[in-house]
């Protein structure tokens, strides 16, 4: 089972650093392929005055740091093609954020390195429309059809993360689950999934309430992996933290998934 995991954000080197000693065991357990998730730079920040992160450069820095104290792989978003060649140096899944799902020539330059490319679905797209963005991966690294079978061998994933609701507020169509992995592994992003996109006075709110709920029921849908952002302490936390998740919660979430999955004949492949 495909994990990631871990702050929304780079916020300092102790944060950082507190937050990867607390999913320590996740990475130790041999039923799950752990991914370490942090951001160098949320570029898509409500506000102008919202922290962004370090930047690319320290940024980097402090994330191959935790790779190589843990041993963990990394996975990142990418914004600009200028960025892609730096940061396929240190990461492991280059992330393409849900608002350039269809940007072509972010998505081509990804799939010129060797890297993992992880596409977040657009809040605004159609499931089925997905298709057409892994094929620019797949046709980039010289595959004509997107099935599952091949975005799994090529190193390409879909992450679902809701769609939009009116305004400020997104839902989940569990559908979107099955429709999407037809022609690729999914995640179910299930931290995002219940943000409130600028409901906060300048910034997203979120209900963490929900992200238990709805990864029991991606569980029981039957996704590749789930997508947790989560922290020490989310009331802190300087992006995200309304929809964010407490180190411990994140751990009953895992529990509670494999005894889903187990549930429904599913042990054996893990």
């Amino acid at each position: 089972m495909i994990l990631i995991a871990g702050p929304c954000v780079i916020e300092s080197r102790e944060n950082l650093f507190k937050i990867a000693e607390g999913l320590k065991e996740f990475h130790e357990d041999s039923r799950i392929d752990f991914y370490f998730k942090a951001s160098f730079d949320k570029a898509n920040r409500t506000s102008l005055d919202s922290f962004r992160g370090p930047g690319l450069q320290n940024g980097l820095a402090l994330l191959k740091e935790v790779q190589d104290r843990y041993g963990y792989k990394l996975l990142t978003d990418i914004h600009e093609t200028w960025q892609v060649e730096e940061v396929a140096k240190v990461v492991d899944v280059l992330q393409i954020p849900a608002f350039l799902c269809r940007q072509t020539d972010l998505l081509v330059s990804a799939a010129k390195t060797d890297k993992i490319v992880n596409i977040k679905k657009g809040q605004f797209m159609n499931p089925s429309d997905m298709e057409y963005s892994v094929l620019k991966i797949l046709k980039t690294r010289g595959i004509q059809k997107a099935n599952y079978e091949n975005s799994k061998k090529a190193g390409v994933w879909l992450t679902e993360r809701g769609s939009s609701f009116g305004y400020g507020n997104l839902v989940v169509d569990m559908r979107s689950l099955k429709i999407m992995q037809e022609f690729a592994p999914v995640v179910f992003d299930a931290t995002h999934s219940v943000q409130m996109p600028g409901s906060a006075g300048g910034q997203s709110g979120g209900k963490r309430e929900f992200v238990a709920p709805l990864s029991r029921a991606a569980a029981a849908v039957g996704v590749d992996g789930f997508f947790f952002e989560s922290h020490f302490d989310p009331s802190i936390a300087l992006s995200d933290g309304a929809n964010m998740l407490k180190l411990n919660d994140l751990k009953m979430c895992i529990r509670d998934i494999f005894s889903i999955q187990n549930a429904l004949g599913k042990k054996d492949e893990f």
